[in-house]
């Protein structure tokens, strides 16, 4: 029921959003019926993608990577993302005060994860890893992400849409510091020899 009103969200925003308000998913439905489904697009994706095909940033020979190398990034990226909707959840769960918001933490997941269903869905670019093209379908993705993130906040949220608006930003803002933070982390994680491994 939550992944076809997940689906529904994306075309028909305003009353798909009043629905899942009235319907209390919990955060154990989240993860079932969704996340654990939409978080392992991409690292499957990009498991065979990088393995098979290939990483290419659009001139010269295409790169792959080991299978065992891909395997462990895939499986490191795959609990990153789930760890990473359930930390927004809490994040905006944490923020709700103080712009007056009348909602729990369930609601808050529910945010979380449908707001996230675009660049999850993403994900599905791994199979064909070109530079350009996981880029350009990925800003495409984060463009609707943004705005369903905007038309969510005033309803899951029960507040005005003038706050609606201020609320979406700040957790559009702890969005980005989570994705750097993410990004800094898998830097770190390569000092420390969990580094991708090339067939050539």
């Amino acid at each position: 029921m939550l992944f076809q009103q997940m689906c529904g969200v994306m075309f028909h925003q305003k009353d798909v959003w009043t629905k899942i308000r009235e319907r209390k998913y919990t955060i154990v439905e989240c993860y079932t019926h969704v996340l654990l489904w939409l978080c392992a697009i991409a690292p499957v994706s990009f498991f065979f993608g990088t393995t098979q095909i290939g990483w290419s940033i659009g001139t010269g020979d295409y790169v792959k990577l080991t299978a065992g190398s891909a395997f462990m990034i895939a499986i490191l990226f795959y609990f990153a993302l789930l760890i990473g909707v359930g930390f927004m959840a809490h994040v905006i769960h944490w923020m709700e005060k103080t712009y007056g918001a009348d909602s729990d933490l369930e609601h808050c997941m529910v945010l979380a994860t449908c707001t996230a269903a675009p660049l999850l869905l993403a994900g599905i670019t791994g199979l064909w890893p070109m530079l350009w093209f996981v880029v350009a379908v990925g800003l495409v993705a984060l463009a609707y992400t943004v705005y369903l993130l905007y038309s969510g906040v005033p309803v899951l949220m029960n507040i005005p849409e003038e706050q609606g608006f201020m609320f979406s930003t700040s957790i559009l803002t702890v969005g980005m510091v989570v994705l750097v933070s993410m990004l800094v982390s898998t830097v770190i994680l390569w000092d420390l020899g969990i580094a991708p491994a090339f067939t050539n």
